[in-house]
């Protein structure tokens, strides 16, 4: 197997959501793709917070958390980390803002957006891969399907 050494060989899609998505919505998102966050977007598609599984988990504990949407439990700061970056400086990183993801987040015409996401589970598949082909999915040159947005709601 041929050694992987920078985020862009592993990185795979971000997922977004809208501000308006009620929390268990976030929940059921992160369930469905097996996610560790995912980026809030506001409705000029600029990134604005995100919602990871800490900050669901905190949620859980509130009286109102029925109530609750992925921007009352956002986080604003996003972890953002460049493609070029070896992995091992990556996981580094994780370790030290004590967070489970990094977003890849370019910035074009004054809106910084999601492009990818490297997780604690792309590194754990890259260790445990005993081929390339255990990996085909991830990097930045795999064709993706774009994934879809919410509703915005009136």
């Amino acid at each position: 197997m041929s050694d992987r050494l920078l985020v862009r060989d592993l990185i795979g899609p971000a997922v977004t959501c809208a501000p308006e998505l009620p929390l268990a919505e976030v929940a059921r998102l992160l369930l469905a793709r097996d996610l560790e966050a995912v980026i809030v977007l506001n409705q000029a598609g600029h990134a604005v917070g995100m919602v990871s599984q800490d900050e669901l988990i905190a949620g859980y504990g509130r009286p109102d958390r029925e109530t609750l949407t992925a921007e009352d439990v956002m986080n604003e700061r996003i972890p953002q980390v460049r493609p070029d970056l070896p992995l091992a400086a990556a996981a580094q990183i994780m370790r030290d803002l004590g967070v489970r993801a990094l977003f890849v987040m370019p910035q074009r015409g004054g809106i910084t957006y999601p492009a990818a996401m490297l997780s604690y589970r792309q590194l754990l598949r890259h260790l445990a891969a005993r081929s390339d082909e255990e990996l085909n999915d991830l990097g930045i040159n795999v064709v993706r399907q774009p994934t879809s947005r919410p509703p915005a709601t009136p």
